[in-house]
């Protein structure tokens, strides 16, 4: 179980702005404004009881009651992590290629448009279901990250993204990359950025009871996945980090943030739990712009398997 509490969230983008003024950022007007705000959340007593209590779930559940609406516009992270995996791909040549945690065929058919043939595996059947419509090519099939099944060295590229922040632990997960890879096959792997897990960029469902949960998320550091690739063969091609899109110019919350809501003291509404965290950063704005000021959206990793 999640407690959730919109109070405790604001307070922490209030805590990260002020340990980056601490550090130069920001100036003394800046800090003492942060310090008046934080006195009066605390005193905001419509915050006070609007917590809430979430579960944690699966990803083979969570996705497979997200299914339905996976494709539908307004995931900003495809917009992020697809032209990246795009670039990395156009440069390799047809072969096998592996779509690890496949979804619903987002990468199957980009990977099939250039040529590949497709190995599609996902825990969700619900998420296959529509992979196989969407890429009927290709070869899908339930299975495992720990027990992709794909042979030895059969594969020339495997792509795996937004899923390792679902798994507890990445090293048997990059064991298993590096099994399937043939020497000189490549892995490609995009991720939502620690830091933006660690604010709450974690993907929200709701069970068929209606509560209230998110799905089972782990935060790896950059240097997580260095240390499980590395020592299975996987040699480093190329690391980016993108920043989110820029917010219209009107805006005045963080990059990925919903509307502003108004400056002013006095009760604040923390809109409907499935909107949170981020119908909070409105709430404050500019402590908001500051706490995610540069802040990656997007961990994406191009590794290759030596010889």
């Amino acid at each position: 179980m999640i407690y959730e509490h919109p109070l405790a969230y604001l307070l922490g983008l209030e805590g990260i702005a002020l340990m980056r003024a601490f550090t130069g950022e920001h100036d003394r007007e800046f800090v003492e404004s942060r310090i008046a705000e934080i006195r009066d959340l605390l005193d905001d007593e419509s915050l006070a009881g609007a917590a809430m209590e979430v579960d944690r779930v699966s990803s083979a559940e969570g996705y497979g009651a997200w299914a339905a609406t996976y494709d539908a516009p307004g995931n900003a992270a495809f917009d992020i992590d697809g032209p990246l995996i795009r670039e990395i791909v156009d440069a390799l040549p047809p072969g096998v290629a592996v779509d690890a945690a496949c979804g619903t065929g987002r990468v199957s058919a980009l990977l099939a448009e250039r040529g590949h043939q497709v190995i599609g595996v996902d825990g969700s059947p619900e998420m296959l279901a529509r992979a196989v419509e969407r890429v009927p090519s290709g070869r899908f099939s339930v299975g495992d990250l720990h027990r992709l099944p794909v042979g030895d060295n059969e594969a020339d590229l495997v792509v795996c993204a937004l899923a390792l922040t679902h798994v507890p632990a990445l090293d048997p997960v990059m064991a298993e990359f590096a099994r399937v890879l043939r020497p000189g096959g490549h892995l490609v792997i995009s991720d939502v950025h620690p830091e933006r897990v660690l604010r709450g960029s974690i993907p929200v469902v709701r069970g068929g009871d209606g509560r209230p949960g998110r799905l089972e998320s782990y935060r790896h550091l950059v240097g997580d996945y260095l240390r499980a690739a590395l020592p299975v063969g996987l040699r480093l091609r190329r690391c980016e980090e993108p920043l989110p899109p820029a917010p219209p110019a009107a805006s005045s919350v963080a990059a990925d943030a919903a509307p502003a809501g108004p400056k002013s003291t006095g009760p604040r509404s923390p809109g409907p739990w499935d909107l949170w965290p981020w119908s909070l950063l409105g709430l404050v704005p500019e402590a908001a712009r500051a706490a995610n000021a540069g802040v990656p959206a997007i961990l994406l990793w191009h590794f290759e398997r030596e010889s």
